[in-house]
């Protein structure tokens, strides 16, 4: 049958199972979006803004591994989109974002609202398609969906020229799988390395598990879970990681890093075998590289992609395959040669496990509690008591961010949705608007902070539209609080350009977009008011500001440049 581009566009989105595409329009895709209202195979969200587009889509793909889609215009569409390409891309997130082009023949003339869209996304997507034949488009928007989700994943760009949505072409609907010869990722892991990683473990005295986003992203926690009961040892997630192995797991020693536990750090540190499962050992994981290397230890690197082993820290086994299948191969011969050679004794690590329970000790997060001021971090532990443990939670980036990953204890994964690699202030809300989408009938918490959330704070009108209800917790200390406590560390307390002096209303800014807003500035108040929103409001949105503590840093701490054991437990050790 003869179809024009835009409906081909439409079909092959209903081809690969989409029920939810985030997007805005504008000139070059009004023939997409005419053929988007002709049909009822999925729903369209109209966002406030391109960037809350590509973040609700991520989210969306976050909280329910299927591939989330953003579509936007050519020109400054596609430019606001690409903050939130660069953000997918770093925590290598499943999504196709479809953006308008001028019409072919203009191409490269400086028309109306163009730009170089293949050029300006290259550095920030898996891949990207200029669609330049209108035969191409149907089979460029399969492989697009193909490439997103396979190997290690992440966003890709199909950029469709106006010209080509109105072109027409015979539409065939797709025949099995896609294929293509340039792109075969690996996905079993090798036996032989697999075999010595098994070997090196049963040797070890010190064993030491660290997980990242890639056991999210390959649906392989029950595989991660059944490894640490095998082995007995301690295990860790990063920021990205968590909840892959659930907060009230004994093994689970909490989160590494800048901001983690001070007993992850010092295992990670004094490990004699570590097993990387997924992660990338990046500079807020591991902090410096080489005093990390001081320590000898034989590390165990699990990855999708081979160009991430060995990147920062030498391994010395590399496996490379699909998280999910590796860990099952991994797990089934580690409890048969356990067997044959008789260490399944898990007391024979006791004395490893006597000394991370000395580091607990330290009870690193443990902070000074007030009844006058509200302690951001007493907010996050009730949140945690009222939504039992089981809420979506998504977070914006700084001070916030981290007392959400270090107070809410996460049962399952994609059950934290942040931005880890790039770090970008402003996703609170449009993730949660995708994790809801995806999740219906699941409480979402959104904790931000007052910097954070004016950066896409008219996607409340978007919730409005679509009888979405984030609760928006708002740790309110009218400081840019992460620069703040950098400021107060590292630069004499000179606190520059991070003072909010000329904050809204927000109670009277949210009613107006048509929400509940409610104001807490007592820690009485905290637990009732939160009872209130998940319970009287449960069908509403509604914002908590809680006006907390501005002097409240984010402890422990390594400083930048520093190494893991090199540990600021609290204020009194500056």
């Amino acid at each position: 049958m003869e179809l024009n581009g835009a409906d081909i566009v439409v079909r092959c989105l209903a081809e690969q199972g989409v029920d939810h595409i985030f997007g805005y329009p504008g000139g070059a895709v009004l023939y997409i979006y005419d053929a988007i209202y002709k049909q009822d195979s999925f729903k369209h969200i109209l966002v406030r803004h391109e960037q809350a587009a590509v973040h609700a889509a991520d989210a969306y793909s976050r909280s329910s591994n299927k591939i989330g889609v953003a579509l936007v215009t050519s020109g400054p569409g596609l430019t606001n989109a690409v903050t939130g390409i660069a953000t997918a891309y770093m925590d290598s997130i499943p999504m196709v974002i479809i953006s308008g082009q001028v019409p072919t023949a203009v191409i490269g003339e400086d028309a109306f609202q163009e730009c170089d869209a293949v050029g300006i996304t290259r550095p920030c997507v898996k891949h990207n398609f200029l669609v330049r034949d209108i035969k191409d488009l149907a089979e460029t928007m399969r492989k697009a969906f193909y490439i997103a989700k396979t190997g290690r994943p992440g966003p890709v760009l199909v950029d469709i020229p106006k010209d080509i949505t109105i072109a027409t072409c015979k539409y065939t609907a797709q025949k099995g799988e896609v294929a293509m010869r340039s792109y075969m990722p690996v996905v079993k892991g090798h036996q032989g390395q697999i075999k010595k990683a098994v070997q090196m473990l049963l040797a070890a005295e010190r064993p030491m598990i660290y997980s990242g986003g890639g056991v999210v992203l390959a649906d392989a926690a029950d595989e991660l879970r059944q490894l640490v009961d095998l082995v007995g040892a301690p295990c860790t997630n990063t920021l990205m990681g968590l909840g892959a192995i659930a907060s009230t797991d004994p093994r689970f020693v909490g989160m590494p890093g800048m901001h983690g536990t001070y007993e992850a750090n010092m295992a990670m540190q004094n490990c004699d075998v570590l097993v990387a499962v997924g992660a990338r050992f990046d500079d807020r994981v591991i902090g410096n590289p080489k005093h990390f290397a001081q320590n000898q230890r034989k590390i165990i690197h699990i990855d999708i992609d081979p160009s991430s082993i060995s990147k920062r820290v030498k391994v010395d086994v590399p496996i490379v395959g699909n998280v999910k299948d590796v860990l099952q191969e991994f797990t089934s011969l580690y409890s048969q040669m356990a067997v044959a050679e008789d260490r399944t004794d898990p007391a024979r690590i006791d004395p490893w496990w006597k000394q991370i329970n000395t580091w607990r000790g330290k009870e690193c997060l443990r902070y000074k509690s007030s009844d006058e001021v509200i302690k951001p971090q007493f907010v996050v532990e009730k949140l945690w008591e009222v939504t039992g443990g089981n809420a979506i939670v998504t977070s914006d980036v700084g001070q916030h961010q981290m007392w959400a990953a270090q107070y809410y204890g996460f049962k399952e994964p994609r059950q934290w949705i942040n931005s880890g690699g790039l770090g970008t202030m402003g996703v609170g809300l449009p993730y949660a608007m995708g994790a809801q989408m995806a999740n219906p009938g699941r409480d979402v918490a959104v904790i931000t902070g007052e910097g954070s959330i004016q950066m896409n704070i008219q996607e409340l009108s978007t919730c409005k539209q679509y009888h979405l209800s984030p609760k928006i917790l708002c740790l309110n200390n009218r400081y840019l609080g992460m620069v703040r406590q950098w400021q107060q560390i590292d630069y004499g307390s000179r606190y520059s350009e991070s003072y909010v002096d000329a904050l809204p209303d927000f109670v009277k800014l949210v009613e107006s977009y048509g929400h509940v807003g409610l104001l807490i500035d007592k820690p009485a108040d905290v637990e009732p008011a939160l009872r209130e929103a998940f319970g009287k409001h449960k069908d509403r949105l509604v914002f908590l500001d809680f006006i907390t503590d501005q002097t409240e840093n984010v402890w422990p701490m390594v400083k930048a440049g520093r190494g893991l054991t090199e540990m600021l437990l609290g204020s009194e050790e500056l």
